[in-house]
């Protein structure tokens, strides 16, 4: 890998200088991704029909504290909760509330980003709640989590970023759901938002080429119904614009030699549910 923060110029079109990170951020990277892993895992035994999305939130947070984090969310662009937890329709940025109980046959996902040791860990995952959750939801979730890992699959030294966004698009839409287009991945690192953008749909042979010490997030959100989403009048709350359903998962990558690495796998083994034993 090259050294520390070597900029890497985006010939794929924005122009922006993409950090190249060596080991030493690697390994800071995941410490940090470990610990946004780790958070899920807590919190997993906690979804359940009848919990509040603000009570999760807050054990959340708690949590995350106890072990040395900081909710990077909190307070982020002024942002009041420590995580995000979107239900049913709402595509991302759902807004923790003591007001919001979860019900049999919700489909949620909690996406939490913690700060350790200065480097940001990203990750999102999907729950199911109770025996009631529709086929297509159900059915939604698989879709997504295949999707994302088509992603990561397709990520290594000399691939584009639109071969990782065709990667997910393809798996997707052949199920006959449909990508979001307004919100993509981004480089994470030292900076919560850094280039580049990654996009979850794409060309083959388009955009940036990938290279070894490259950090980013793959978070594809589908939609059961078509890719157009609206924001609501709190400025963060996304849903899907004809009320369908909608899905993510996420992980944070690193390009390396060969390949890439994942740094927010599920310690406990809870990466896709239904989580039989949490």
């Amino acid at each position: 890998m090259k050294d520390e923060r070597t900029p890497h110029l985006d010939k794929g079109g924005t122009g922006r200088l993409v950090p190249i990170h060596g080991a030493d951020d690697f390994a800071r990277m995941r410490a940090a991704g470990q610990l946004a892993a780790m958070t899920l895992d807590h919190v997993t035994p906690l979804v359940r029909a009848g919990v509040s999305t603000g009570e999760l939130d807050r054990s959340i947070e708690a949590f995350m504290r106890e072990h040395g984090g900081v909710p990077a969310t909190l307070g982020y662009r002024g942002y009041t909760k420590s995580s995000c937890i979107s239900v049913n329709h709402v595509v991302n940025h759902g807004i923790p509330s003591d007001d919001k109980k979860l019900a049999d046959g919700d489909i949620l996902n909690i996406d939490v980003t913690v700060i350790l040791a200065g480097f940001y860990g990203d990750t999102s995952r999907m729950f199911a709640i109770g025996e009631r959750v529709p086929v297509k939801g159900q059915r939604l979730i698989d879709v997504t989590f295949d999707a994302m890992w088509a992603g990561i699959d397709a990520v290594r030294p000399g691939a584009t970023l639109g071969d990782v966004g065709h990667a997910i698009q393809t798996v997707a839409e052949a199920a006959r759901f449909s990508v979001v287009r307004d919100f993509v991945g981004h480089g994470i690192g030292r900076v919560f938002h850094d280039a580049p953008e990654v996009r979850h749909y794409g060309r083959p042979g388009e955009g940036l080429v990938l290279a070894p010490g490259m950090l980013f997030t793959i978070e594809p959100m589908i939609n059961a119904g078509r890719h157009e989403v609206k924001i609501l009048k709190d400025g963060w709350t996304t849903v899907t614009r004809d009320r369908s359903l909608s899905a993510q998962f996420e992980h944070t990558v690193g390009v390396t030699d060969d390949g890439c690495e994942v740094f927010t796998h599920s310690p406990m083994g809870f990466d896709r549910p239904p989580y039989a034993s949490a």
